[in-house]
């Protein structure tokens, strides 16, 4: 491996992690290595509620410098019930912890996105984009996704969504607080009564030619398609 690639450490929730966790710990601080520490804190779990899940996040990230040494955070607050780190509740979580962290640090912070949908669907994109727009505006460095359908189906992923993730984040950068505010409760309302009938979408080889490795143009016209509903909205999406 390089000496520029990342080597994670994972904490447990909350705020604990175990004896294997610290050995690879004190091994990866003394050969130097690159830390990424990362955690997802549970919304309506062991914290509790939204204020107290973000408490307990940004405790979590403050520890993860201090007792792992890390690099830079990979966050995710995800939702006890769906399993989803694209609700309301857990964006909320996100966008407050990132942003209390930048007002008063230097710190390196990324995020990790499980969406309820699958690829090739609209309902995905628009959860991918509503991520994307919240870790920008609460100033996060770095963003990792898209594990589309929770992240527990086989090949349920496709680059497409993280080409939507980056140019969501890039329509969203620098645009003003309040507008993006009102900008992603409107989005986030386009899918979140959608959870129990989310679809299912389609894998890999379903979304891309196997031999050229493009999209089909059925995703091409999904992702068209939730591009305009950004667009839509007044965010700035592909300009």
């Amino acid at each position: 491996m390089r000496p520029t690639d990342s080597h994670e450490i994972s904490q447990l929730n909350e705020l604990k992690i175990d004896v294997g966790a610290l050995t690879f710990t004190a091994y990866y601080v003394l050969s130097g290595q690159t830390i990424m520490c990362e955690h997802m804190p549970i919304y309506g779990g062991y914290a509790g509620g939204l204020e107290e899940t973000t408490i307990c996040n940004v405790a979590s990230t403050l520890n993860a410098f201090v007792m792992a040494q890390a690099n830079y955070v990979l966050d995710g607050p995800v939702h006890v019930r769906w399993g989803i780190t694209t609700a309301r509740e857990t964006l909320a979580v996100a966008g407050h912890c990132a942003m209390a962290i930048n007002a008063n640090t230097e710190l390196m912070l990324a995020n990790q996105y499980y969406t309820m949908a699958g690829p090739c669907t609209v309902m995905c994109l628009l959860e991918t984009a509503a991520q994307a727009i919240t870790d920008t505006a609460s100033g996060r460095e770095l963003l990792s996704g898209v594990a589309a359908a929770k992240g527990v189906a086989t090949n349920m992923n496709t680059p497409m969504e993280a080409r939507f993730m980056a140019e969501a984040a890039r329509a969203a950068a620098g645009e003003d607080t309040d507008k993006i505010n009102g900008i992603l409760d409107k989005l986030v309302t386009m899918y979140e009564s959608d959870y129990k009938t989310a679809p299912a979408g389609k894998p890999f080889e379903e979304c891309y030619d196997l031999v050229t490795l493009t999209p089909t143009d059925e995703y091409i016209k999904v992702y068209e398609e939730a591009a305009q509903i950004l667009a839509d909205l007044g965010l700035p999406f592909g300009k």
